[in-house]
């Protein structure tokens, strides 16, 4: 009876592992560029010494995060910092820990003319270089392949940089690192995007379904209660086993 408490114990584990990440997609329903996250889990089979090695018990284990990086619908901001990538990529931003990757394009410009992020870190160009505004221009245009430019006062157009997009063989290696952030993990290196479109004045909203993820939280409210009662009907009965043992006795 021990082994059904431990299977069922070790379910609740991963079923409250779910809740909270079910509960973070939903606290995210609004954050530009946010990826839909869903728990894996793996049986973990052991044999116990008293039976038979063709009988394991399959306990159940956090087997980490799949993240679904489907493209979000576009929302228009009319902002003509906001960018939003059409297509697989991400856009690259400088931090103090090195080169981290997102799909939020909700930028700004800084005092110095350097268009950043919302936590203001430099947004990098193709060539890993940042890309300044200059206020004495025009209202910088920035077309679909990332080209940014100014008109001068005097009418020039003036190319100022072109907004870098890249993308990853293996999304999985992928690690999130904070404010809407990646990492790229296990020495992958970054490969140009140069299929993907970037919207100006618009913004890739999450790409999270609000309906399906309430579904998901119920199940797994269901589901623990479920496994709550399997416990105590166990408990139950391994307590009624040793009462009836102690009158025998």
């Amino acid at each position: 009876m021990d082994n059904t408490l431990y299977v069922g114990l070790s379910r609740q584990m991963t079923l409250q592992r779910a809740l909270d990440v079910t509960a973070n997609n939903i606290a995210n329903v609004d954050t530009a560029g946010f990826k839909v996250e869903s728990l894996m889990v793996q049986a973990d089979p052991e044999t116990p010494t008293s039976a038979p090695a063709t009988q394991p018990i399959n306990y159940v284990l956090d087997h980490g995060l799949a993240r679904n990086f489907g493209q979000g619908a576009m929302d228009q901001t009319s902002d003509p910092y906001d960018l939003a990538i059409d297509g697989s990529g991400f856009f690259t931003v400088q931090t103090a820990a090195g080169p981290r990757y997102t799909r939020d394009g909700r930028f700004t410009v800084d005092p110095s003319g350097k268009l950043t992020d919302k936590q203001g870190d430099p947004v990098l160009d193709i060539a890993g270089g940042q890309i300044s505004i200059d206020p004495l221009n025009g209202r910088p245009a920035i077309g679909q392949d990332g080209t940014v430019s100014q008109i001068s006062p005097t009418g020039q157009t003036i190319n100022v940089g072109r907004v870098g997009v890249v993308r990853f063989t293996d999304l999985s290696a992928l690690s999130k690192d904070g404010d809407n952030l990646y990492q790229a993990a296990g020495g992958q290196t970054p490969q140009p995007a140069p299929d993907a479109q970037i919207h100006q004045g618009m913004v890739e909203k999450s790409n999270v379904q609000s309906v399906s993820e309430i579904v998901q939280l119920i199940a797994i409210t269901r589901a623990y209660d479920r496994v709550s009662q399997m416990i105590s009907s166990t408990q139950d009965l391994s307590d009624t086993a040793i009462q009836r043992l102690g009158k025998a006795a």
